[in-house]
């Protein structure tokens, strides 16, 4: 922890910090008052370029013949610049709305989705903003739902397995598509030359700390959850050789880093990040972290068995504990990566809110948005008026979860979701109830898998945009059997940011007793209900029956129709007019590109 006195904390008057969390959307700034957390202002920004999913933007793409960067499937990308935009814009907005003086403003701290990874020089540039590189799709960043490095992660797990590798049991056995490696794995075979010149292989959480303070400090959590570091070592270059010779300096060369404890100052405001968000230059600068993490000071949830569940366009779930414990299909346990002294564990589903969100915009007639509308609702909130109707399995239908694949416990990218029961009678709101239910049965699955490896669930606390859902929310505790807190604050990770900016200025001497002075008092509880509970309980056997069956391996037809997809989209990229290759036409990383692609 840094010494107040370089941080411009005056004990003797009222004092604020800022926290900025950075969604898969949008960024929004919180200004909080640090001898309470009181949240008095808040800003959001949206990305320009949301989520590029299926061509590179024509704005910041070079290309000069106006052909268009068409992107493989399960490709998920961002523009880095946005992020940037988010201190320009949302940061100037929020200290507006609190009315505050900016020079009472002692710290700020960011929070990440992960594993966001961006390659940049080393200087911090990201490649796509260099000359020659803004047409090329490894330039940019990859954002934690890209799942196209699938085939690596599988390669990772394969040959880890094979070598017992000390570190995979901490991850549940199996790395994800999703991380550090795999990613980097990617670039490596797909673009060669945007590898080479890369010279840092960064989380997006260390990236735009980097941008404030102008020091690249590798936070604890990202290392240890995404970045597989433990105890005090990556992987080894033995290893690395093996998944491929060029990849055996890949931790020394392009990812390892002086890593920052969480709740640590990085280093201060640079003036040119002064100027952008409106704040005192020289204010302290957090060590970066999570969104998921960081939210668990803001629940006060930061003792063991107190499982938070951060529930937006996917969900995490993060909890302490005072043991060691090898959990399967867990994302990672990491020493310290909550907080200092616990071991924290971390899971996750891939898809919630993002299901939901598909089946409103594709699976709901017309007619069903004229009603909503007409009664003053959205879409969602009419469903669930009609769904919250319904006796437990009145619609007869189980579903699988997996639209965007699975992220605990099975740890399969290639997996998809399903609707079994079907009939000509169903309507959408059955539909969309089963799939409410069904991420809570992944849930339930999560929370299962961690009391089955000695790993207690005494607590289960709800943050995000979803706990508004009153529906969803008494689902979950019927189906955990779990009562079920929410967190009083809307801006959870961005008040937990704002938590360790405090800390990182001196005003607290430790998470633990910031989060007690500064985090949100609870929202609305939810307790189970017993005949709920019975009933759920036949729902979820039928569950775990179809999860097994089509995830352990039972039934591969999910990976061969992923398998089908892909080669009927080359076929129909190659016959298409028009279209820009992936990378430069021609070279050798266009031809990989296209190998994988198939």
């Amino acid at each position: 922890m840094q010494s107040s006195d370089n941080t411009g904390f005056n004990p003797g008057s009222e004092n604020y910090v800022i926290g900025v969390d950075y969604g898969t959307l949008s960024g929004r700034a919180v200004v909080v008052r640090v001898r309470d957390g009181k949240e008095l202002g808040s800003g959001v920004f949206d990305y320009p370029h949301a989520v590029v999913t299926e061509a590179l933007p024509a704005d910041v793409a070079d290309v000069a013949d106006g052909t268009v960067t068409r992107l493989p499937g399960d490709w998920a990308l961002q523009v880095p610049n946005d992020y940037r935009d988010v201190l320009r814009h949302a940061v100037p907005a929020a200290i507006a709305d609190a009315g505050i003086d900016p020079s009472a403003v002692v710290g700020i701290a960011t929070d990440f989705t992960a594993c966001t990874m961006v390659p940049v020089k080393a200087d911090g540039t990201p490649l796509n903003e260099l000359p020659g590189f803004a047409n090329r799709p490894h330039a940019y960043v990859k954002l934690w739902r890209h799942h196209a490095a699938q085939a690596q992660a599988d390669r990772i797990n394969v040959l880890a397995a094979e070598l017992g590798e000390s570190w995979l049991p901490r991850y549940g056995g199996l790395s994800s598509s999703e991380w550090e490696f795999a990613k980097g794995l990617q670039l490596l075979e797909e673009d060669p030359e945007a590898y080479a010149e890369m010279d840092h292989w960064v989380e997006a959480a260390d990236w735009i700390v980097w941008q404030l303070c102008g020091n690249y400090v590798r936070n604890a959590c990202t290392a240890g959850y995404k970045g597989i570091y433990q105890d005090g070592n990556y992987p080894s270059e033995e290893f690395l050789a093996a998944l491929n010779p060029q990849f055996k300096d890949f931790v020394s060369a392009k990812l390892d880093h002086t890593i920052g404890r969480l709740g640590d100052a990085a280093g201060f405001l640079t003036a040119e990040a002064a100027a952008w968000t409106g704040l005192p230059e020289g204010i302290a600068v957090a060590v970066g972290n999570v969104d998921a993490h960081v939210t668990a000071p803001a629940a006060k949830a930061v003792e063991p068995g107190q499982l938070v569940a951060i529930m937006g366009t996917s969900t995490c779930h993060v909890m302490n504990g005072t043991e060691l414990r090898e959990v399967p299909g867990m994302c990672g346990v990491v020493d310290g990566g909550i907080v200092d002294g616990l071991w924290g564990y971390e899971a996750g589903q891939s898809g919630v809110g993002d299901i939901f969100g598909w089946f409103t915009k594709y699976g709901v007639p017309p007619e069903y948005h004229e009603a909503a509308a007409a009664q003053g609702l959205g879409i969602h909130e009419y469903l669930t008026e009609l769904a919250s109707g319904q006796a437990i399995g009145e619609h007869g239908l189980i579903a699988l979860d997996w639209h965007s694949g699975n992220r605990s416990v099975l740890v399969d990218h290639e997996l998809s979701g399903a609707v079994v029961g079907q009939t000509l009678a169903t309507r959408p709101e059955d539909t969309y109830r089963a799939l409410l239910e069904a991420t809570a049965f992944g849930t339930r699955t999560i929370v299962d898998a961690f009391r089955d490896s000695g790993v207690p669930v005494k607590e289960f606390i709800v943050a995000g945009g979803l706990l508004k859902n009153k529906l969803l929310m008494q689902i979950y505790a019927d189906i955990t059997g779990l009562q079920l807190s929410t967190i009083g604050s809307t801006q959870g990770p961005a008040l937990g940011s704002a938590i360790h900016a405090a800390v990182a200025a001196g005003t607290y001497p430790d998470i633990r007793s910031a989060a007690a002075a500064m985090g949100s008092a609870p929202g609305a509880v939810y307790t189970p209900i017993p005949e709920n509970v019975a009933a759920y309980e036949e729902l979820f056997r039928e569950y775990r029956t179809l999860h097994d069956y089509f995830g352990r391996g039972t039934n591969d037809v999910m990976h061969r129709l992923k398998a089908i997809q892909r080669g009927a989209a080359r076929r129909s990229a190659k016959a298409e007019p028009g279209n820009g290759a992936a990378v430069p036409a021609g070279s050798d990383a266009a031809e990989r590109l296209e190998e994988v692609s198939a």
